[in-house]
């Protein structure tokens, strides 16, 4: 995620055990005790490979993060080194004690040029994949994650009617390879993001979108591709049916190759609330969503993904509410949201529900530790109502690239030293490890 004044990622949009046991200290009297989860509940941690691997150089994101103008702080670069380092980085999901993880396999590394799909790179990811089941973490498989090849994005994206073909053959013959390793997949990871802008006004026109469409033409001239697509800065109205095709094409075609495992979708689930007479709360939530809840009803399974609440009166979105503490990256931090997400899946969509990601963007993990207590006790509470919720997932394992605010924002559970790739865990690592192990929400 980015910073509020360049980032569109729906982060950015939505603008050891002694030191866990002494950060946890007793319940807080607002939350309720923790209460045992139901068999085969998932605790785990997301994670994208764009944001991790490092050194992705087929990609669109590659070439906007080395543009010049460009609307990102930092570039990529070697990110967390991941794609070398992901035995450690499983290696500590599993010493806390959690039984899933949830990552990205990488389409620009598989598929680098159209039509040339690279073995190594497929069998890199059936190493990840059998390191997930040594570790015995359920692996569950992103097949994108907000990037594209550069080929890809050069001739149009998703903005392209058969973008949908291409991105299902990339994932048929991905799971032809990896599909009897996959433990769940999900097609899109925040389907409906650019919807979700729809509902942001401040990104048609301020100097951060500018920034962005500066970007973009800059991508054109350098490729010589005035067709130039990026995804998280293309145009809403050309992308979203494209990807709507794309995520059934998708998915018959994962279902109809190797592996026998459940295919999901994850969306960007911001609580929205109205505030005051003719408020514009109903035209948020529905344009939000789009025609994404209606895929998200056929599918296997829905991954809520909520880190705030919107607020909407009779003249549209309203500033974080005073006297609510706001996070590092500008939105509110409001635990509650992931309830009334959850809440909504149930009622609007009705198929098994898992908490795919939230998390906080903060250099103050005691407020970390706080906020995972807090987004528990909510899908404790979600669990007493009797709503079919079976996994939660916190992001992000580490401290990684946060798309256009670089490696200033800080999600992760898990320090990474920009300079050695050292891995730190951090007390909040420990808390969650807690609950894993004693398998209480």
């Amino acid at each position: 995620m980015t910073d509020t004044d360049t980032q569109f990622s729906r982060r950015q949009i939505v603008a050891g055990a002694a030191a866990a046991a002494t950060l946890a200290g007793a319940p807080s009297p607002a939350l309720a005790a923790p209460r045992a989860t139901p068999k085969g509940f998932l605790w785990g941690t997301a994670i994208s490979a764009h944001q991790s691997e490092g050194n992705n150089t087929a990609s669109d994101s590659w070439l906007l993060e080395t543009n010049k103008p460009t609307a990102f702080v930092d570039p990529s670069g070697d990110a967390c080194d991941s794609y070398h380092r992901y035995e450690e980085d499983l290696d500590i999901a599993a010493s806390l004690g959690l039984n899933c993880y949830r990552f990205g396999i990488e389409w620009a590394r598989i598929e680098p040029a159209e039509g040339m799909f690279s073995q190594a790179a497929l069998d890199h990811y059936v190493r990840v994949l059998e390191a997930c089941h040594a570790r015995k973490l359920l692996p569950i498989v992103t097949y994108n994650h907000f990037t594209v090849p550069l080929w890809f994005a050069m001739r149009g994206g998703f903005e392209v009617a058969d973008g949908a073909d291409l991105f299902a053959r990339f994932c048929a013959r991905a799971t032809d390879r990896l599909g009897p390793l996959i433990g769940m997949a999900t097609t899109f990871n925040e389907a409906n993001i650019l919807d979700l802008r729809r509902i942001l006004p401040r990104f048609a026109s301020d100097a951060a979108a500018e920034n962005a469409r500066a970007m973009v033409a800059a991508a054109r001239r350098r490729t010589s591709s005035p067709n130039f697509s990026s995804m998280l800065f293309g145009d809403p109205d050309k992308i979203d049916p494209v990807m709507l095709d794309g995520h059934a094409k998708a998915t018959a075609a994962i279902k109809a190759s190797a592996g026998n495992f459940p295919v999901g979708i994850s969306l960007t689930m911001q609580e929205i609330q109205g505030v005051g007479p003719n408020n514009r709360a109903a035209w948020a939530e529905q344009t939000q969503y789009g025609g994404w809840l209606e895929a998200a009803r056929k599918a296997d399974f829905v991954g809520v993904q909520t880190y705030s609440r919107l607020r909407f009166d009779a003249k549209g979105l309203m500033k974080p509410e005073a006297g609510v503490p706001v996070t590092d990256m500008g939105y509110e931090n409001y635990p509650s949201a992931i309830g009334a997400t959850i809440r909504f899946a149930a009622r609007h969509i009705g198929k098994p529900i898992y908490l795919t990601e939230t998390g906080l963007g903060t250099n103050d993990d005691t407020q970390r530790v706080a906020f995972i207590k807090a987004t528990m006790a909510e899908v404790g509470k979600c669990l007493d109502e009797g709503l079919d919720v079976r996994g939660y997932l916190y992001w992000s394992l580490l401290d990684n690239f946060e798309w256009t605010s670089g490696y200033a924002k800080k999600f992760g559970l898990v320090a990474v030293d920009r300079t050695t790739f050292k891995r730190t865990p951090k007390p909040s690592a420990a808390y969650l490890g807690m609950r894993a192990r004693a398998n209480r929400i």
